[in-house]
């Protein structure tokens, strides 16, 4: 331990890990090189048995520190790797302070930021402050154009889809009250533990501050399918509850709204899927000619979005199979119209105006969606169009 063990801390940061061994420690000496000296800090690193030993490290390096760092730092080994957000959850609980920052371990958190945070939660009466990527001012250095879209699109299906207002609300990098965390059930579920903080904790009083993310530099990111297919889990499980929540509104307009919102929002997961999948068909696996996976993303993306459709947009929980047979042949059959108009789009934009790929893929997807949520709404889900 260092200096201020036996001071109740002021600030707890929580550091979740896997497989950090490379960054952890540089980030440590950073957090205590811009840390302000009259604050009380801890840091409570939670490592999901790291292969690398990243948990070891840290150990080896509060061993070797000693009363040289101006905070105390302890580790949490978990004993498998249990995900992000309860990783956050256990630090949480560890912790002993009124004010909590949540930041990654591999430098796309700049600790220079951690100051900032906690001087706007201290002197305010604001109770979430994020670190954010895309208010004016904030930045991402490093992605590439395929990673930019993926977080582009995640954060506007987390918007549109469950009502949330900031610019950022998936940002890793954020600092809070722990006093608005009382009484509420966190599902806990993939990586982004603050969009479920700002789902339930509705009314509290949010800033952001803009930063610079810049990706990682050793290591390797943690972005995989299965991540994909936790934020997904995560937002249905986020609106269920915010569905629950929420006093219904019988006026045809709002309702009508509504509808054409979650529409919208499978669509903009379908163009995730799209985009990923023909991207994976047109370079990542095998070169296939992207008019060819164009098609294969617009099949297994026409699939999901029937799904969601069915079940979220439309209400509609009878899976009896020729209903539902009958359905899908309807769905598709209207998106094809739209998938020959994205198709045509796709081919015109690149050929004649040399337009680039993933951009062209965007916006036919965007231009062909539009005629899809009346035609389905009626002959499909058997809806009237103003309901």
């Amino acid at each position: 331990m260092n200096n201020v063990e036996g001071n109740k801390a002021q600030v707890s940061i929580i550091i979740p890990t896997y497989n950090e061994a490379e960054n952890i420690v540089q980030v440590l000496k950073s957090i205590d090189e811009y840390l302000p000296k009259n604050i009380v800090v801890e840091a409570i690193v939670v490592d999901d048995n790291s292969p690398d030993g990243t948990g070891k490290v840290v150990e080896n390096y509060i061993n070797d520190a000693q009363n040289e760092t101006g905070y105390s730092i302890n580790v949490l080994h978990r004993k498998t790797k249990s995900g992000l957000s309860s990783a956050i959850l256990d630090g949480i609980q560890r912790s002993s302070s009124e004010i909590v920052v949540v930041m990654d371990s591999d430098f796309s958190h700049p600790p220079k930021i951690i100051p900032q945070l906690v001087e706007e939660i201290r002197i305010s009466d604001y109770d979430i402050v994020i670190a954010s990527r895309y208010t004016e001012g904030g930045e991402v250095s490093g992605w590439s154009t395929k990673r930019k879209i993926i977080s582009k699109g995640a954060t506007g299906i987390a918007k549109a889809g469950l009502g949330v207002n900031e610019s950022d609300p998936m940002s890793g990098f954020f600092a809070f009250k722990r006093k608005i965390l009382e009484g509420i059930k966190f599902d806990a579920i993939g990586y982004k533990m603050l969009l479920e903080i700002l789902v339930k904790t509705k009314g509290a009083k949010v800033k952001e501050i803009p930063y610079t993310f810049t990706d990682r530099t050793r290591g390797s990111s943690k972005l995989d399918s299965s991540t994909m297919f936790d934020f997904v889990t995560s937002v249905w499980k986020l609106y269920r509850y915010g569905h629950a929540a929420k006093v219904s509104d019988t006026r045809t307009s709002i309702r009508f709204i509504s509808k054409a919102g979650r529409f919208y929002t499978v669509g903009a997961s379908g163009l995730l899927v799209n985009y990923l999948v023909s991207l994976l068909f047109a370079d990542a696996v095998v070169n296939f000619w992207y008019i060819h996976a164009t098609i294969i993303g617009i099949a297994i993306s026409m699939t999901s979005n029937f799904i969601l459709n069915k079940i979220w947009t439309f209400e509609d929980r009878d899976f009896e199979a020729k209903k539902t047979l009958g359905q899908y042949g309807k769905f598709v059959g209207f998106s094809s119209l739209g998938a020959l108009i994205q198709l045509g789009m796709v081919y015109v934009l690149v050929d004649n105006y040399q337009i680039i790929y993933p951009l062209a893929l965007i916006i036919a997807v965007i231009i062909a969606a539009s005629s899809n949520f009346v035609l389905n709404k009626k002959w499909t889900f058997k809806e009237k169009v103003w309901s």
